[in-house]
């Protein structure tokens, strides 16, 4: 079985949040909620500290797969006929692995799941470059954070 660095884990799985409180706020906030029909008064009223909780533990979660998945991707067989993890490792190559994962996984998730609740294209196209850039920069951190 590959290693896992759950520091890493745990510091990947944190950029959802971080990044989905500036991608969501400031930077497409308002095209974020117009795409939804919604206003900032709309979303008054939540449990906000369930909503980031869940969304925390979801996204070590995430993290943890997007590391096991990579790793099982870095194997090599060395001259002795053994498998070796982690055989190439460094933030662009980490990163390519998460865009590869988003695209391949997430994306159609998320375009099924627009088309069937007639969410606007708006909002497909923002949330799938949210989680693109999301997986790119998870992959990222837990491939050059050994």
């Amino acid at each position: 079985m590959p290693e896992f660095n759950f520091i890493s884990i745990l510091v990947a799985g944190l950029i959802p949040n971080i990044l989905g409180a500036l991608y969501y706020g400031p930077l497409f906030g308002k095209p974020w909620l117009a795409s939804l029909g919604y206003t900032a008064e709309d979303l008054k009223g939540r449990n906000e500290a369930i909503i980031y909780g869940s969304a925390l533990v979801l996204s070590i979660w995430v993290a943890f797969f997007i590391k096991f998945i990579t790793e099982m991707i870095h194997k090599n067989v060395s001259d002795g006929g053994e498998l070796v993890f982690g055989s190439f490792h460094n933030f662009g190559h980490g990163a390519l692995h998460g865009v590869g994962l988003a695209i391949g996984f997430v994306v159609p998730v998320i375009i099924c799941l627009g088309l069937f609740q007639k969410s606007t294209p708006k909002n497909i196209i923002l949330n799938a470059v949210y989680w693109i850039l999301c997986f790119a920069l998870m992959g990222g951190i837990l491939d050059a954070w050994n």
